[in-house]
This record gives C-alpha cells, structure tokens and sequence, in this order.
C-alpha cells in the first residue's frame, strides 16, 4: 500500500518486536482470544477517498425517506423491539481490498452493519502498533481530522449523551467472557461506563436496574452489544433479567433493529462500482450460467455461517425460503499487503458515529488480513501476518 512505509516495516520487522508488541497490547487485560497480525495497514489516499466516496452512496440510501418501508421485512418479527429510533448510532462498512480493471487498487462491499464494533479496542490498537513498531507520527487511523481526544468525546457523546456515566451500561451476555471483551474493557475505561452482563440486569415494571454496593441504580441507557441472532430459540435466558422486546424506558444505543436493516438484506438495494451484483434469490428469474462466480448466502446468520461459497444449481433448488438468502458476485481480493514472504488480502472496516440528530461521521476503521480461503480465523489458523489490524493513513 503506502510503499515508502511498508518497506522500511517489513526492513525493521522482527519476531521479537512483534511479540513486544502483542505483550504490550494485552497488557493489564485478560487474554486476547483472536490473532492481532504482524503489520497494520498503510492505506494510500487514492484507496482512502475511494472508501469514502463509496461509504457515501452507501449512507444516501440509508438517509432515504422510504429506507424503513424498504427494509421492513429485515427485522424477523420474533426479535422486533418497540420504540425504534430515526437512526442507528453506528455505521459500519466492509469492503474487499480488490483490484479493478485497470488494476487500480479498490474496495468492494462484503457486508454492512448497523451494530457497533471495536469502537475502543481499535484506538488501542493503532497507538500500540505506532508506540512498538515506532511509526511515523504522521500516520492516523482517524477521518475527519479526528484524533484520540476528539474521538473519545465524540464516541462519549454518543454512548453517554446527557446521562451521567453511572446510568448507562455495555451490554451483553456473559459481557466479559465474550471474544469482544478487550473491547468492552477499553471503552469501559475510557467513558466510565459499566459493563453488564444480561443477568446483572433487573426488571421493575417498564423501569431497569442493576445494582452496585448494595444499592440500587437505573439504567437510562444501554449500549447494546447483544445480538439476538447469537441468542436464537435460547429465550429462556431473559426469564432472569429482562426481554428487550417488552415496553421499557430504555435509550437503546442502537436500537437492536438497525442490527437487520442494515445487513446483507440492504445490498441487492445498492447499485455502485463499489459493491458487487447482489440479488434476493427469489427475485432471480433463471440461474446464471456462471454460478462458480457466485456466493450463496443466508440473510439470517451471522460471522460467515451458512455461506455457500462454490454455488451449484442443486443448492439453489434444494433452498425452500429463497426470500431470506441472497445471490451475490463473488468478490476477488488483491494480495495488496506485502508480507516478508508473499502477498496477504486484507479486508477494511469503515467505522461511523452517528449522533443523535446529526450526521453520520466516518470516524476511525478495522482492518483484517488473511491467506485462507475465505478472510476469518477459521481460514487462517495456520498462518502468520494474518488476524485483526488496523488501517493507518497520512494526516
């Protein structure tokens, strides 16, 4: 990518300082249960404006008077929660590091989401690999002229809005026991916030409560980290604390609808240089004659499950709701990062904040490297340069 600072990395690379690094980067948290890789990415300023523009296009369509009406048949009507917002708080992008045409580097969209991400961890990160690997100062993971300090007030503005800290909590099943839970750990250190795990959670009429020394505190807010898909036909787990589907006086942040709005179900509405022929299945009138370009994927699963890499048309028939899975061009990734002893793909995620009556800010990103098959630790687990990064750009 940038090749100036990718060279005098991988010049500089050593084993050694790697391991330094990953010390110091799970240093004072439990361990990280997810491969962190070698090397952060250097993304050029033509690769970051094409990100950009195609975030853009993306964020029109969500911003559109009839988006809810189009995407009503998202949200499973088992998991519909009341009292939705205008917006979701957050906005998130993943694009393919692709080559076009004219062999032109370019992102492709993979997959959307109005659900939050490593919105704490991936600060820690970018400040870790440049404090390590002694990086150029020039290099940020920020947009918009964001830097730490501003970044943090904006994600608290978000998260806390007019609350006081002690009134909003990160929510999750098992909050710290999940993959995510660095994450949690960082934001809860930087805003002040609680973290809760479902069952920490009580009920008293539409009202919720957690309780800390003995005394009893309101919830005003929560920032939800719970993903209904995870939880399934398992509803029983709510007997002891609370269903978000019931009436309450919660703030969700975000409110768990946008978590199927915006998804895989919104791509067949896009139509950009940027995101890959994306259709409903049952909206596709004959098969196309060259399926092995194609993926087959489930609407409603979550982290790659169900996905139908090499299509054939006894797949297609053998699907008896094709209303919930969508066909797909297959994305090609460029192995653009150069490691000591071959090219690796990359895939980056576009992280935006969306404040309450604002407009939605491209903030900060994540990136992941892979040589496997498909980009996700499963496809990777014998591999070095590969696992979780970040995307650092000139400021």
């Amino acid at each position: 990518m940038i090749e100036k600072y990718r060279k005098t990395f991988n010049e500089n690379f050593t084993v050694e300082k790697y391991n330094q690094f990953a010390e110091k980067l799970g240093k004072g948290f439990p361990e990280i249960p997810f491969r962190v890789a070698e090397t952060p990415i250097f993304i050029p300023e033509a690769l970051k404006q094409k990100l950009i523009a195609a975030g853009e296009e993306i964020i029109s369509l969500i911003k559109q008077d009839n988006f809810k009406e189009l995407t009503q048949k998202a949200i499973p009507q088992e998991w519909n929660v009341p009292n939705e917002t205008g917006h979701p708080h957050f906005l998130t992008f993943d694009y393919g590091i692709c080559k076009d045409e004219n062999g032109e580097v370019t992102p492709m969209l993979i997959e959307m989401q109005g659900f939050p991400s490593l919105y704490g961890f991936q600060t820690h990160l970018a400040k870790t690999y440049k404090e390590e690997f002694d990086l150029d100062e020039n290099l940020s993971p920020y947009f918009n002229g964001l830097d730490e300090k501003s970044y943090f007030e904006l994600f608290k503005k978000v998260i806390i809005g007019n609350h006081q800290p002690h009134e909003v909590a990160l929510m999750d099943i098992d909050a710290l026991n999940q993959k995510t839970a660095i994450d949690f750990l960082v934001t809860a250190k930087h805003l002040g916030i609680k973290i809760l795990a479902l069952e920490d959670i009580r009920k008293e009429g539409k009202q919720l409560f957690y309780e800390e020394g003995g005394k009893k505190i309101q919830l005003k807010r929560i920032y939800n980290r719970l993903i209904f898909d995870e939880i399934g036909e398992n509803t029983a787990i709510f007997k002891n604390s609370f269903d978000p589907r019931e009436e309450l006086n919660i703030e969700w942040i975000t409110h768990p609808n946008w978590f199927y709005r915006i998804s895989k179900y919104t791509m067949p509405f896009l139509k950009s240089e940027f995101v890959p022929d994306t259709r409903f299945l049952n909206t596709i009138e004959s098969i196309p004659t060259d399926l092995g370009n194609y993926v087959l994927k489930p609407l409603f699963s979550f982290a790659g499950m169900g996905v139908i890499i090499d299509v054939t048309d006894t797949d297609i028939k053998q699907i008896n709701d094709p209303e919930n899975w969508i066909l797909q061009r297959k994305v090609t990734y460029e192995p653009v990062i150069k490691a000591p002893d071959a090219g690796v793909k990359a895939e980056i995620r576009m992280m935006y904040l969306w404040p309450e009556g604002e407009e939605p800010q491209l903030c900060i990103n994540l990136g992941r490297l892979s040589r496997g098959k498909m980009i996700g630790v499963r496809y990777n687990a014998d591999f070095d340069w590969v696992g979780g990064t970040v995307g650092l750009m000139e400021k």
